[in-house]
């Protein structure tokens, strides 16, 4: 069976970025499970995916437009300590949830503090890299209605 969209598809990955530095992968054994044509990865990934079948093997990079976009410098400002309340001690490295302008779920990332105020950084960790997969294909299957209607894949004992 052929990777196609409302399939079930199961991989191996390894993730480096330009440096050949690893940045994530699956883990021993267990590969990554998602639900193919659902957006549940990088869309350049996904594309690379298409068409392929069990035992396939293959190295895709994956450019910023097709993965996490490009780094944005107006997503890094200087907020007030006063938006910080209630939090004792700032470090660089802490990471908060805010509200989008949209509405969304943001991830700020604490880049430096000063009495001035704290900078965040809103990007992706991996705005702007290109990243390096290595990919085998582990099983493909199709997709349950349950699955399909959820948009993505549900694992033994999984309930809503």
């Amino acid at each position: 069976m052929k990777i196609d969209a409302k399939r079930v598809v199961s991989i191996h990955y390894q993730l480096t970025n330009d440096a050949g530095e690893t940045l994530d992968a699956s883990s021993e054994g267990e590969p990554l499970v998602y639900l193919h044509g659902a957006q549940n990865l990088i869309p350049g990934l996904e594309a690379a995916l298409d068409g392929r079948g069990v035992g396939d093997s293959f190295k895709v990079s994956v450019q910023p437009e097709d993965a996490y976009g490009p780094r944005r410098e107006e997503l890094v400002r200087t907020l007030s300590r006063d938006m910080f309340k209630g939090v004792d001690s700032i470090e660089p490295g802490m990471q908060f949830q805010a509200q989008g302008p949209h509405g969304q779920m943001q991830r700020l990332v604490v880049t430096a503090v000063s009495d001035d105020g704290v900078e965040v950084d809103a990007n992706h960790p991996l705005a702007g890299e290109v990243l390096h997969f290595e990919v085998t294909i582990a099983e493909v299957r199709e997709a349950t209605d349950q699955e399909l209607s959820h948009g993505h894949v549900h694992a033994d004992g999984h309930d809503h």
